[in-house]
């Protein structure tokens, strides 16, 4: 579970919404017009700007963004300059029985293209083709979110005009006044509700994440290309290190100096 999503997520509607009913009437914020013309305005809008597969990946996105799935970068350094050792110890074929016990998929795969023989441009080619794709599926499902993040405010605009119009058209009403002024009014709300408590924060979120897996990626497929050429594993390591942050690199250093 990500709790920064989590906290973030439960302070965001709480706080809003806590401070919505301190004024001792929660129930005048709540108007099913209005909730039909920005959510199901804004949900119709987006299932017709994209296929049902984008759709249905989306859907998954969104709940990655509540999981804590992020990659180990220093994990990864220690395993890829593990495997840089082995390899330059025993040759490329002896990293074949440590493919199996791998997690990491991609990991896996540019593993057993070295220990195939493959050549190096064509391994680079085909990783980088893999990070290519994985980047225009995450694209992808963060255009999802920023769609409703622009659509829902349009549809909250078209909610007022709704409103003013009914309110307009029945000035001589009384009676009318006040429900045409509430759909006006909170269609706006719900629009702004539903872009900044829920779309911009999940695209953000989405867009974080997936930074981060490219990174990792861009790691695995330096430092596989290092252990294919050759180098040596100080060398393999101190190209790894630039993808971690500061205090990943001083913690690396850290146990180098325990185990020296």
């Amino acid at each position: 579970m990500d709790l920064t999503t989590v906290i973030g997520c439960l302070m965001a509607w709480i706080l809003v919404i806590g401070a919505m009913a301190s004024g001792g009437n929660l129930g005048a914020y709540i108007d099913f017009p209005s909730i039909l013309i920005t959510v199901g305005g804004t949900a119709g809008a987006v299932t017709m700007a994209h296929s049902s597969d984008v759709l249905k990946s989306a859907a998954g996105a969104f709940k990655s963004a509540f999981v804590s799935n992020e990659p180990n970068l220093l994990a990864m350094v220690q395993t890829i300059v593990s495997f840089a050792e082995k390899a330059r110890r025993e040759g490329l074929l002896a990293l074949e029985s440590d493919v199996a016990d791998l997690d990491d998929e991609f990991l896996r795969k540019s593993i057993q293209l070295v220990v195939d023989g493959t050549d190096p441009e064509l391994v680079k080619a085909i990783l980088d083709t893999e990070i290519g794709i994985l980047e225009d599926r995450h694209s992808a499902n963060k255009a999802i979110f920023d769609a409703m993040a622009e659509l829902a405010p349009a549809y909250g605009m078209i909610g007022t005009l709704i409103g003013l119009i009914a309110m307009l058209g029945n000035l001589s009403d009384v009676s009318a006044l006040g429900p045409g002024m509430a759909v006006a009014l909170i269609t706006t709300m719900y629009g702004s509700m539903i872009a900044n408590m829920f779309a911009i924060p999940t695209s953000k979120k989405l867009a974080a994440r997936s930074a981060k897996e490219i990174v990792s990626m861009e790691l695995m497929v330096e430092g596989i290309l290092a252990i294919q050429a050759g180098e040596n594993p100080r060398i393999v390591e101190e190209k790894l290190k630039v993808f971690l942050p500061p205090r990943l690199r001083t913690r690396l250093e850290a146990e180098q100096k325990e185990k020296e």
